[in-house]
C-alpha cells in the first residue's frame, strides 16, 4: 500500500506533540511494510540535525534515488517538501523572517522544472494562534500540493491536522483518490468557546469531505460528533503510542541544590495546557514544602503571563523559565524531575505524559485529556482543582514508595505502547475505505513478525 501523507511539522522542525506523532506513526508504517511519501511544509529557522535528508522541489526528478538519505529503520519513507510556512505557534516578527528566508531563496533562482515562485505579501494576524498570513499558506499550501497529482502514484491521502486539510481535498478532487483526515486537536481544545470561525469552517469541511476520519482518543471523537456534526461511525479512534527503546535512566538523577524536589510542566505554555493552574497548585505545595522547584519548559503566547503570574504569587524564585527544549535538553530535564505534571484544560492525547513515564519519571495527568483513556498507573486530576492538584504532588513528593510503585509500573504500561499497532490500526481504516470503492488497487499487509 502507498501512502500520500500531508502534514506541516516532522521532527527536527517541531512545536509540539503533532511532530512526533507524525514520525512516529510514519516509521510504524514504514516498518509494517506501507509505503509512505510525507509531504510537508519547508522547514523555517535554520536548524539541522534531522535524521530524514527533507528534499526541496528541485529533487522532483531525484526523488527515487533520494532513498539512501533515509534511515535503515525508514526504508519506505520519502519525505518532500514544498514552499510554504505553516507555523501557527511563532511570534508575528519570526513568521515575516521566515518569510524574507523563503523569498530569498527564490530571489538566488528558480531550479528548471521547479513551481513557480508565489505571492509572499505579509498580512496581519487573524488569531492569537495563528501570527502572519496562516490562511494564505494553507491555501498555497494546498495548491503545491494538488500539483503533485501527476508526479506521483498513492492509494490514499492522509492529512494530519486542519492545516493540511483543504490541500487533502484538493488531491483527493484531482486524482479520485480517498481522503482519511487525522484529527490531532480541535480549535476547541485549542481556543475554548472562543474558536476562529475560519479554523473551524476549515476543520469541518475537511471532516466532512473525508471518506474517514481518525481521532486521537473517544474525547476527541465526542467533540467531532457534538460540535461538527460527524457520524460517529464515521470515525475511528487511534491511540498515540510512544517510540521503542528508551532505556531507564541509570546512575543519580541531576539535581538543582541537595534534597530539593524538581516538579516539571512540559508543553506549549498556552491556555490550553493550563498553566496558571500548574503555577496556583505550585504555590500550594511550596505553603507545605520548602524544598521543591517547578520547571515550565516550552514556549507560547502565555508564556510573558506565566512568569508575571509566579511574581505575583511570590514564588518567581521557586519556578524556572527555561524556554522551548529539544533532543538532549528534553532528556536532561526528564533526568532532572521527580515528577511531571500535565494539568490540561482540553488535551486531545498528551504524548509528553508517555515520554515522562518511559523515562522513569510519575506522572500526574488532568482527566480531560485523551491519554487517560489509555493510562492506569497515573495519578490523575481535574484540571480546575488545584488543592487536589497541590496534594497529589506533595503525596508523589513526600512518599518515596509511591513514586517508586508510579515509576516501576507507569514504565512498564508505556512499554507495551507501539506506533506499529497504532500503524496497523490506520491501515485498517485504509482498507476499509479502498473496499469499499470498486477495483481497490491495494492488497492486506501481513501482521509483522
Amino acid at each position: 500500500m502507498k501512502i500520500l501523507m500531508l502534514g506541516w511539522e516532522f521532527p527536527p522542525y517541531i512545536s509540539g506533540g503533532l511532530g512526533t506523532a507524525c514520525y512516529g506513526l510514519t516509521k510504524g508504517m514504514s516498518q509494517i511494510g506501507a509505503q509512505v511519501l510525507f509531504v510537508l511544509p519547508r522547514p523555517a529557522g535554520g536548524q539541522g540535525g534531522s535524521r530524514i535528508q527533507i528534499l526541496s522541489p528541485s529533487d522532483l526528478q531525484a526523488i527515487n534515488a533520494a532513498s539512501a538519505d533515509i534511515p535503515a529503520d525508514m526504508p519506505n519513507v520519502t519525505i518532500k517538501a514544498v514552499d510554504a510556512l505553516l507555523q501557527p505557534y511563532t511570534g508575528q516578527a519570526q513568521h515575516a523572517r521566515h518569510l524574507a528566508d523563503l523569498q530569498a531563496i527564490h530571489q538566488a533562482g528558480q531550479p528548471a522544472g521547479g513551481h513557480q515562485p508565489a505571492d509572499f505579501v505579509d498580512l496581519p494576524p487573524s488569531a492569537v494562534h495563528y501570527h502572519g498570513d496562516l490562511l494564505k499558506e494553507v491555501r498555497r499550501y494546498a495548491q503545491l500540493v494538488a500539483n503533485l497529482a501527476g508526479e506521483h502514484s498513492f492509494d490514499i491521502i492522509h492529512a494530519h491536522d486542519w492545516m493540511t486539510y483543504p490541500a487533502g481535498i484538493a488531491l483527493a478532487r484531482a486524482t479520485q483518490k480517498p481522503l482519511v483526515v487525522h484529527i490531532h486537536s480541535t480549535e476547541f481544545d485549542r481556543s475554548g468557546k472562543h474558536v476562529n470561525q475560519a479554523v473551524y469552517d476549515i476543520e469541518r469541511q475537511g471532516m466532512h469531505a473525508a471518506d474517514h476520519v481518525i481521532a486521537v482518543s473517544h474525547l476527541t471523537k465526542s467533540i467531532c460528533t457534538a460540535r461538527y456534526g460527524i457520524p460517529a461511525d464515521k470515525i475511528e479512534v487511534v491511540y498515540n503510542a510512544i517510540l521503542n527503546g528508551y532505556q531507564p535512566l541509570n546512575g543519580q538523577r541531576v539535581t538543582i541544590a541537595k534534597g530539593e524536589k524538581i516538579v516539571l510542566f512540559l508543553g506549549r505554555i498556552t491556555m490550553q495546557k493550563g498553566p496558571e493552574y500548574f503555577l496556583a497548585a505550585a504555590k500550594k505545595v511550596l505553603g507545605v514544602m520548602e524544598n521543591v522547584k517547578f520547571i515550565m519548559a516550552g514556549s507560547g503566547d502565555m508564556t510573558r503571563r506565566s512568569i508575571e503570574l509566579a511574581a505575583a504569587m511570590g514564588i518567581g524564585h521557586k519556578v524556572l523559565f527555561p524556554g522551548f527544549l529539544r533532543g538532549q535538553d528534553v532528556e536532561k530535564v526528564y533526568r532532572m524531575a521527580d515528577l511531571y505534571v500535565m494539568p490540561s484544560v482540553s488535551e486531545p492525547f498528551g504524548i509528553a505524559p508517555l515520554e515522562a513515564m518511559s523515562n522513569d519519571v510519575p506522572v500526574i495527568i488532568s482527566k480531560q485529556s485523551g491519554v487517560s483513556e489509555l493510562l492506569t498507573h497515573v495519578l490523575s486530576v481535574d484540571f480546575w482543582d488545584i488543592d487536589e492538584m497541590a496534594n497529589k504532588i506533595v503525596a508523589v513528593l513526600r512518599h518515596p514508595p509511591l513514586q517508586a510503585t508510579l515509576r516501576q509500573h507507569g514504565s512498564f504500561e508505556v512499554r507495551k505502547l507501539s506506533w506499529q499497532d497504532s500503524a496497523q490500526q490506520c491501515i485498517r481504516v485504509y482498507q476499509s475505505v479502498l473496499s469499499a470503492r470498486p477495483n481497490s488497487p491495494a492488497e492486506p499487509l501481513a501482521n509483522p513478525a
